[in-house]
C-alpha cells in the first residue's frame, strides 16, 4: 500500500525495532524523525531501511508535521515509538481503498499499557494517525497534538500503546508532562489563583474514579486516579510558583 509511516523519536532503541516491523506490515516508506538521539535509534532504523531525518525536537505537533513534506506518499501513518499496530488493524488498513476515499482521515481505538496492565479506564482513546496529507496536517500545538479535520472514519482496529514500563515509570514520565504543561499554559497566558491546584486535582480524582468508573477497575483504576490527581494539582502549583518568581 502506499502509505508513508512517520515515527517521532528519541533514544527509543528498546522500542524502535518493533514498531518499524508493525508498520512495514502496510506501509511502503517508514520515515523517522529523530530528535538527536545519543542511542542506538537511527542505526537499527536505518538498518531495518527506514529513512532517518534528524531534527532537533520541535514540540510534539510541529514534530510530527515535520516529516509529512518528505514523504514520497500522500498518506501518512504517524506513530510513536512506543505505539504498535494490533493484528486488526492491519487487517482494517488493508482492507481501505485510500486511492477513492472521501475521508480525510482515519482514527483508531488506542489500548494504553502500564507494564502488562492494560488500562481499560482509558480505552478506547481514539487518535487519528492515518491521514491524507493534502487534506490536512497536524496541528502546531506544541504540546499533545492532533490531525487538525472533522472528516475522519473510525476503525474498528486497536493500535497498542506500550506507554509504561511499570507505575514508577509513569510517575516519572508525569512529572516531565507537569512541568512542560505548566510551562506552555504559562507562555499561552494563562495564569493560575491560590485555589485551582486544590480544585483541579480534586477534580480529576472525581472525574477519573466517579465519571469514568475507574472505582469500578480495581488497583489500576486506583492508582491511575492518584496519578492524574498529583498531575492536575502539580501542574497548577508550579505555575503558581512561576507566578511568584516573576513578581
Amino acid at each position: 500500500m502506499k502509505i508513508t509511516a512517520n515515527i517521532i523519536t528519541l533514544n527509543e532503541e528498546k522500542n524502535i525495532e518493533e514498531v518499524i516491523k508493525s508498520v512495514q506490515e502496510v506501509c511502503n516508506e517508514v520515515l523517522v524523525i529523530d530528535s538527536l538521539s545519543s542511542d542506538k535509534t537511527c542505526e537499527i532504523a536505518e538498518k531495518l531501511g527506514a529513512k532517518v531525518i534528524k531534527q532537533e525536537y520541535l514540540g510534539d505537533g510541529p514534530q510530527k508535521a515535520f516529516g509529512a513534506p518528505f514523504a514520497k506518499n500522500d498518506w501518512i501513518l504517524s506513530i510513536d515509538a512506543d505505539e504498535r499496530l494490533d493484528l486488526n488493524a492491519i487487517e482494517e488498513i488493508k482492507k481501505l481503498d485510500l486511492d477513492n476515499t472521501s475521508y480525510d482521515a482515519f482514527s483508531f481505538a488506542r489500548k494504553t499499557y502500564v507494564g502488562k496492565n492494560f488500562i481499560k479506564l482509558w480505552y478506547p482513546d481514539r487518535v487519528a494517525r492515518l491521514y491524507n496529507r493534502r487534506k490536512c496536517a497536524y496541528s502546531t500545538a506544541k504540546g499533545h497534538a492532533r490531525v487538525q479535520t472533522e472528516n475522519v472514519c473510525d476503525l474498528e482496529a486497536d493500535m497498542l500503546h506500550y506507554s509504561y514500563e511499570d507505575y514508577a515509570h509513569m510517575i516519572r514520565t508525569t512529572e516531565k508532562f507537569i512541568k512542560r504543561g505548566a510551562i506552555l499554559a504559562y507562555e499561552d497566558g494563562k495564569r493560575a489563583n491560590i485555589f485551582d491546584p486544590f480544585i483541579h486535582g480534586i477534580g480529576a480524582l472525581f472525574k477519573t474514579l466517579i465519571l469514568k468508573k475507574g472505582i469500578f477497575h480495581g488497583i489500576n483504576g486506583l492508582n491511575v486516579a492518584v496519578i492524574s490527581a498529583f498531575s492536575s494539582y502539580m501542574k497548577y502549583a508550579l505555575m503558581l510558583e512561576m507566578q511568584k518568581n516573576e513578581k
